[in-house]
Order: C-alpha cells, then sequence, then structure tokens
C-alpha cells in the first residue's frame, strides 16, 4: 500500500508518520484490497480547547473511496479515531462484497 502524507499550516513530524504507517499497514494486511492511502494534517482555530488537530485520511481501493475526518486537540488521537472509522467502513465493504 502506498502511503501519501500531505500537511497543511502544520510542521512534518516523523513520529507522526511512522504512527500513521504503522496502523495504516495493519489495516493493509488485514484488508488486502487497500491499495493507496492519502493522509491529510491540518490545524483549524476553534473556540474549543478539545478540537482543532485535524487528521483526514482518505483510502482508494476498487469501488468509491473511504473517507474519515477526526478533530482532535492531538494528532495522535484524530489519526486513531480516524483509522477506527476507516475500519468500520471496510469491514462493512467487505461483508457487502460475494465471492463468484
Amino acid at each position: 500500500m502506498q502511503i501519501i502524507f500531505e500537511y497543511h499550516d502544520v510542521t512534518s513530524s516523523d513520529s507522526l508518520e511512522q504512527l500513521t504507517t504503522e496502523k495504516l499497514e495493519k489495516l493493509g494486511l488485514k484488508y488486502d484490497m487497500v491499495i493507496r492511502a492519502d493522509v491529510f494534517f491540518k490545524t483549524e482555530n476553534t473556540t474549543s480547547d478539545q478540537t482543532g488537530k485535524i487528521c483526514n485520511i482518505r483510502l482508494s481501493l476498487p469501488g468509491p473511496r473511504l473517507f474519515a475526518e477526526a478533530s482532535h486537540d492531538n494528532f495522535t488521537d484524530s489519526v486513531s479515531e480516524s483509522i477506527n472509522d476507516l475500519e468500520r467502513q471496510l469491514r462493512k465493504r467487505k461483508e457487502k462484497m460475494k465471492t463468484y
């Protein structure tokens, strides 16, 4: 699986990329239909202290793309929530697939 990182108003972080890559690789092993992952990190000014660090992940696979977005006070929690949401979507997609 190919993983592409993009940063908007955020400095790049090797540790954040490593954490995200590990989690996405686990998804890739479990669901081999995933071809590519686009990961976007952004910051946003919000009135709440609990949001503002946004992680968007878009997965390319056969059929429509899957997308998840999460906003927390740190990127680690945002990545975890986005991955969990994508895993839920992948599970549903796999259940609908039929073998002929």
